[in-house]
């Protein structure tokens, strides 16, 4: 009898493990399909050069925007802050709209007009109702074609950017990674801040502006992307209609990107008055087209982030959340894989107390080596479930997907579907983890900047000597 029941007990485990089996591959094919079938992006050129790519999700709302191949890269040192500068001017007035027109057009549209600038790219977008998207397109057509740049603008504009530099000077988070930025790539554009220096701001003028247009605002060099209710060939139409003035033609030499060597090196701000101490530590990863990309982006995932508002790190998968929580090693950390189009910054960003900056590193870095010779396929998986998880949750809405669009088709000239981007994470195993840890951390030369009361931040010989290990 107790065979029997025995022997029952076990066939309704193994029903149990089959059916969890059978549930989880339900669930996976169900995300494939639907995968597959989200809206495929759709991409035409026009006779100019200029791209447009769109995603007709069917929504009421659409973004669209403009999406230009130059940043604060594309700047010199004396020209630092220019593109930046241009982004502010966009919204003061063109030839046909006064500034209190503009405004007033967008508000009774009940659109959304925004602009940023990267280091590479700068951005006009709209978001407004699906039967607006016209009328958004030709605004923005209008924005970068026929801006005034007029003096009293410039003028005023000028006091607003110096206090905006003021704000951000205030958030420690942007102060580290501009000071890791100009360490890292220190010499070279790479380096510059996008809001440039106080001395440029002075002194940037309507020559200066119209040159940038001139240079770098060219049909080839922009893209068009939609997404929500917006209409691939209405979308292309509208582009003929008011784009297609836009000049494909240099007067000179074309600008060059040139390629931003990185140095490992530091910069160190020690200020005791600051309650907390504000490091970021990287090395150099790779460019957005690199076939490492995938796998460092894994590796990224896999040491995560944590802050301890949330909690719970106790209970952590992540290593170095566990070991923040029960040590009490730092306020918060996250970790960053920042790519250009031909380098990139893989590193760490945390905030702790004076007294727990040698632990918190010496943690970190562990943990790096760790990446390089031990970790396990479980944290592979996890990372990468996460990964898909958190690639799927930033593409909620109709701006963030424009954004994706915009931003894919300039780095890589095509947007990657997401069952095709799935299908490169699930590739990732974990001897392709520790091959780009090796390649790319173990023994490499770090870039290193941190604010604050930082005294008891190991120096530099010590925290490179830690990039490696040795065993017998």
């Amino acid at each position: 009898m107790a065979l029997r029941v025995l022997s029952v007990s076990q066939n309704l485990r193994q029903l149990s493990k089959g059916a969890e089996l059978l549930k989880r591959y339900k669930a996976t094919a169900s995300l494939k399909k639907t995968l597959v079938n989200i809206p495929a992006t759709q991409v035409t050129r026009l006779d100019n050069g200029l791209r447009v790519a769109s995603e007709d999700s069917g929504a009421a709302t659409a973004t669209v925007g403009l999406w230009i191949d130059a940043g604060s890269r594309s700047e010199t040192e004396k020209n630092n802050g220019v593109a930046h500068f241009l982004e502010h001017m966009a919204f003061k007035g063109t030839a046909k709209r006064s500034q209190t027109d503009l405004e007033l057009e967008v508000e009774n549209l009940g659109a959304h007009l925004n602009a940023y600038t990267s280091r590479e790219q700068t951005v006009f977008y709209a978001k407004c109702l699906s039967k607006d998207v016209p009328k958004a397109v030709e605004i923005l057509a209008d924005i970068i074609q026929n801006s005034k740049l007029g003096e009293a603008e410039i003028e005023r504009e000028r006091s607003v950017i110096l206090r905006e530099m003021q704000e951000v000077e205030s958030n420690l988070q942007e102060v580290v990674f501009d000071h890791l930025h100009a360490t890292a790539y220190q010499g070279t554009p790479l380096g510059q801040t996008i809001l440039g220096p106080t001395k440029n701001i002075k002194c940037i003028g309507k020559q200066d502006l119209c040159d940038y247009i001139s240079t770098h605002y060219k049909a080839s060099r922009i893209v068009l992307a939609g997404a929500g209710g917006v209409k691939h060939d209405d979308l292309v139409k509208l582009a003929q209609e008011n784009l297609r003035g836009l000049e494909n033609t240099y007067d000179g030499k074309p600008p060059v990107v040139t390629s931003c060597r990185f140095t490992g090196s530091e910069v160190r701000v020690r200020d005791d008055s600051l309650p907390l101490a504000h490091v970021a530590i990287a090395v150099e990863g790779c460019g957005w087209t690199d076939q490492d990309n995938i796998p460092l982006m894994v590796a990224n995932t896999l040491i995560g982030a944590w802050d301890r508002s949330q909690g719970g790190g106790v209970n952590n998968a992540s290593n170095l959340a566990r070991a923040s929580a029960e040590d009490n090693l730092c306020h918060s950390f996250q970790s960053f894989n920042t790519c250009y189009k031909d380098t990139g910054l893989w590193g760490i960003y945390f905030v702790c107390d004076p007294l727990q900056c040698e632990d918190m590193l010496f943690n970190v870095q562990t943990e790096w080596m760790r990446l390089c010779t031990m970790v396990t396929e479980a944290e592979v998986e996890r990372a990468k479930n996460l990964l898909k998880t958190n690639m799927l949750l930033q593409l909620d809405g109709t701006t963030p997907i424009c954004e994706d669009i915009g931003r894919q088709m300039l780095c890589y000239n095509r947007r990657i579907p997401l069952h095709e981007l799935e299908q490169r994470i699930d590739a990732v195993n974990v001897s392709n983890v520790r091959d780009v840890a090796m390649k790319y951390i173990y023994d490499r030369c770090p870039a290193v900047a941190a604010v604050g009361p930082v005294e008891n931040l190991p120096e530099y010989n010590r925290i490179r000597s830690s990039m490696y290990w040795l065993r017998v």
